[in-house]
């Protein structure tokens, strides 16, 4: 460890600097990029493997396949061991990861090094409760959204700059420039990144098993996690379903300008800091429902018009400023709940995340399938509704508990 490193505590009050968090904003960029550098080059990857379109398909899976277990087994870490540790020690085996991908020589090397970069790509998952750990109470939402623009950004640019990087350089020096931005990363993060106190001591069985129990002991993790879990099937059956129905009457657009729908992702990464200011001003639960309602009326302008192109842009930009929004809000939320388990609460918010995209996009594709882009326009605003209602009677609760205790 470097003796320069300073051990700090998941106290509030601890200042931490613009250049820290800018560190744990490009950490987690960086880290969550590695996810998406491999779907721009699926076709050149499917020539040089000689394998077929279904065979290289499996890859980006299987990446995220990684992701997921790394979350559930290893995001836990960051409270049992000094977090620092555990980032530095995923920086590496990224960039091991990223050289060995360089190198592969086979389809089955080439799905096997997906999965150990997904699951080091979990150093991103690590970074967010890093930065609530580090922030004062006034600017945790702030300083949380920073980090969150890092990562999010991270999954909109990985697309863009691995494909232009591949076809000019080819995609084995892609991962390699790769390996050598991580590598850098590391060295300034080994420099610069303060050592953390573990906040708990229980062994490895039971940190895992204790993802139940805090599920169980805290409703308003609960809450977040379903609100935030229907938010993100309504933003992935969106994405999933994007392209076919950009691609037939009356648009007739191409795969290009289909990708090129994803940069308005930069303004949902963008506004993450000001959703988390917002939060510290005014309570994350007031952000929680503007989230949702975004995500509600974006949708229902899309069943209602669903071959106005204007609108269709202009929709696409609100709900994703409310789902990335909504995510910041809920995050400051669940941090307040055990300081000494934030990295457990970010897994299981995550997990839900992700387990709410993995459903938006097997039911958009239903929904399309048998009731067309109006379908899945509905479906998302159903979704966005429902998170709408769990928002609005967490906050009824809320308001009823502050009653009861004044009358008390």
């Amino acid at each position: 460890m470097n003796s320069s490193s300073t051990t700090v505590a998941t106290a509030p009050d601890a200042p931490i600097g613009t250049g820290l968090v800018f560190l744990l904003a490009c950490a987690a960029g960086l880290g969550v990029a590695a996810l998406y550098y491999n779907q721009p080059i699926l076709g050149v990857l499917s020539v040089d493997f000689h394998a077929t379109a279904g065979a290289i398909g499996h890859i980006p899976t299987l990446t995220q396949i990684g992701y997921t277990l790394g979350i559930l087994l290893l995001a836990p870490l960051g409270d049992r061991y000094d977090r620092r540790r555990v980032i530095l020690c995923k920086i590496l085996l990224l960039e091991l990861g990223l050289l060995a991908m360089a190198a592969t020589q086979s389809l089955t090397q080439l799905g096997a090094v997906s999965i150990v970069i997904g699951i080091a790509a979990t150093l991103a998952q690590d970074c967010v409760p890093a930065a609530a750990a580090l922030a004062p109470e006034a600017r945790r939402g702030q300083i949380v959204g920073s980090v969150m623009m890092g990562l999010l950004l991270g999954i909109l640019l990985s697309r863009v700059v691995g494909g232009a990087v591949a076809a000019v350089l080819g995609w084995r020096t892609m991962f390699v420039l790769a390996a050598v931005a991580v590598a850098l990363l590391g060295v300034v993060a080994w420099r610069r990144l303060p050592a953390f106190a573990p906040t708990t001591a229980l062994p490895y069985h039971r940190l895992l098993g204790s993802l139940w129990t805090l599920w169980r002991g805290h409703a308003a993790l609960r809450r977040a996690a379903i609100a935030q879990g229907l938010l993100s099937a309504a933003f992935s059956a969106f994405w999933s379903t994007l392209a076919i129905m950009l691609h037939e009457p009356p648009f007739g657009y191409g795969s290009a300008v289909a990708g090129s729908f994803g940069l308005a992702g930069a303004i949902g990464a963008l506004a993450a800091p000001l959703a988390g200011r917002i939060a510290d001003r005014y309570g994350p639960e007031a952000v929680t429902q503007l989230g949702a309602a975004l995500v509600v009326v974006s949708f229902a302008g899309f069943a209602i018009a669903p071959q106005n192109l204007g609108w269709l842009i202009i929709g696409m930009l609100l709900f994703d400023l409310g789902v990335q929004a909504s995510l910041v809000a809920h995050q400051s939320i669940i941090y307040r709940l055990d300081p000494a388990a934030r990295s457990r609460l970010n897994a299981v918010l995550i997990g839900s995340m992700f387990a709410g995209m993995a459903s938006g996009s097997a039911l958009g594709s239903l929904a399309l399938l048998y009731a067309g882009w109006r379908g899945v326009a509905l479906l998302a605003a159903v979704c966005g509704l429902a998170a709408l209602l769990v928002r609005m009677l967490a906050a009824y609760r809320g308001r009823c508990g502050s009653l009861v205790a004044e009358q008390a």
